[in-house]
């Protein structure tokens, strides 16, 4: 605390109810902002300032980490990011579920699912240094930090990935791995559920594990099934800690189909049975629905699956596919395989799980969402709000303090990014300002891209990016390493 009467300022938000992002009970106070840094805490009515922001009890937390996300072309495509920086989201964590746009070669059209970050046209860095660079030149209103995709690799060093890797590949994907982590990237991730990973043995996987152990870097997985088998996927992560000692990350942990509605207490102890060592984590996202392609694999009666778009048939877009195919007259994988290529949202998880997951202490948030998609899940646009609004205030399967927590302080120990998630003198000021009786998400499955309520104002490294219900451009935007400094050209 500092109590200089003759501090001058950029900013000071005065009487704010100051949550710090570690789970602790909120404070009034005042907060400076001095450039890029919080510089003062507590009793500030003697400072002078440029700008004063009169927060009357109204909340203000540390700037919200999605910590997955697909936004690695979306930062550079939409630097204003509308929608994360409407909902309070400062900083995003791109190359998830096995797919980054760096380091990347495309020789043909992106394979599924890189095509769910854009087009061929736009993959245009051969290192993670290019994107970093391109990043820094266009900067956006959020920050960013980047693992690398290991269905990239992949499809960099292999003309067919329907099959292993061969040793002489293995050696080349573990060099531009090591390269990327060297240039600034956090670590790997994988999507072994997806066809074009699926075939990566194990053995595969575990040859990267001496590469993020030299970096003492990360392992994020989309497990290889999130279906049945579930428990059996999360040993194989979990190898990747016992062998390595390395921090492993579950992406978007669930118990998905009808068969494993209940389930989320055995994948909870699966954590707790990795010993009190262990640094494993998981994000997950708060809906019971997930969304990718239509995959005529999870083509089922057992939930509703509704349609977001379709090529062959977009006149049938934003209806049940049930729906559809009792119009058509037609089984629902007759339908499916007629509306190709299609996008669908899968209702396909049980919200007492969803519940049981995201209260776990190990879980952070993270919204998964797709900004390609025509017709997006809402949680590309709700995540956060919806957490706060209707988790925290209206479920109360949590505190607002813990909430926060989950969003901020325990994502960025977890992705170790220095001098974030947390309010105090010294770090970086993003944060966000927000109504704890107001916010709410209002992004719904037919109408999903909505803004969130009860978002006053977002600062970025000590910018504002949002106030009032509108982006502001600042591009204030770092690019973080693991290390917490910003890459610059």
């Amino acid at each position: 605390m500092m109590h200089d009467t003759s501090q001058s300022v950029d900013t000071i938000i005065y009487q704010a109810n100051v949550f710090d992002g570690l789970g602790n009970d909120p404070q009034r106070m005042d907060v400076a902002i001095q450039g890029q840094y919080i510089v003062a805490l507590g009793e500030l009515s003697q400072w002078q300032a440029t700008h004063k922001i009169m927060a009357n009890g109204l909340c203000l937390a540390p700037g919200f980490i999605d910590v997955h996300t697909h936004d690695d072309l979306e930062l550079l495509r939409n630097p204003n990011m509308a929608a994360k920086i409407s909902q309070g989201v400062t900083t995003v964590i791109t190359g998830n579920c096995g797919i980054s746009a760096a380091p990347a070669k495309l020789n043909a059209d992106a394979p599924d699912p890189m095509n769910l970050l854009g087009e061929k046209s736009e993959f245009t860095f051969a290192q993670m240094r290019d994107y970093i660079n391109a990043f820094n030149r266009k900067k956006a209103n959020v920050n960013v930090a980047a693992l690398v995709g290991h269905t990239t690799l992949r499809n960099n060093v292999m003309t067919d990935l329907l099959r292993p890797a061969t040793a002489d590949e293995i050696t080349a994907m573990q060099l531009q791995l090591d390269e990327a982590i060297a240039q600034g990237a956090l670590g790997l991730s994988t999507g072994l559920a997806y066809r074009n990973a699926h075939c990566a043995p194990e053995q595969e996987i575990y040859a990267f594990g001496g590469i993020l152990k030299k970096h003492d870097a990360l392992y994020t997985t989309h497990l290889r099934t999130e279906f049945d088998a579930v428990l059996e996927a999360m040993d194989e992560a979990f190898a990747m800690e016992q062998e390595f000692g390395i921090k492993v990350i579950i992406s978007h942990l669930k118990c998905a189909g009808k068969n494993n509605w209940g389930r989320a207490p055995e994948l909870l102890a699966k954590f707790t049975a990795q010993g009190e060592h262990s640094k494993c984590s998981c994000d997950a996202y708060p809906y019971a629905a997930s969304s990718s392609t239509l995959d005529l694999n999870q083509v089922t009666d057992d939930f509703d699956i509704f349609i977001t778009w379709s090529e062959a048939h977009p006149e049938m877009a934003e209806q049940l596919l049930a729906d559809i195919a009792k119009q058509w007259g037609m089984s629902l994988l007759d339908a499916a395989k007629k509306l190709q290529p299609a996008g669908a949202v899968y209702h396909g998880l049980n919200e007492d799980d969803v519940k049981t997951i995201l209260a776990f202490d190990k879980t952070m948030i993270g919204s998964d969402g797709l900004p390609c998609d025509p017709h997006p899940h809402p949680r590309l646009w709700g995540s956060f709000p919806r957490v706060l609004g209707h988790y925290s205030r209206g479920e109360g399967i949590f505190s607002l303090a813990t909430a926060i927590h989950k969003m901020t302080g325990l994502s960025a120990a977890n992705y170790r990014l220095e001098n974030r998630g947390v309010i105090k003198v010294g770090n970086f000021a993003d944060l966000v300002l927000f109504d704890a009786d107001e916010v709410i998400d209002n992004a719904t499955f037919v109408d999903s891209e909505l803004p969130a309520s009860g978002i006053h104002q977002v600062w970025t490294n000590g910018q504002t990016t949002f106030k009032d219900k509108r982006v502001l451009p600042a591009y204030s935007g770092q690019f973080l390493t693991s290390l917490g400094a910003s890459k610059h050209d």
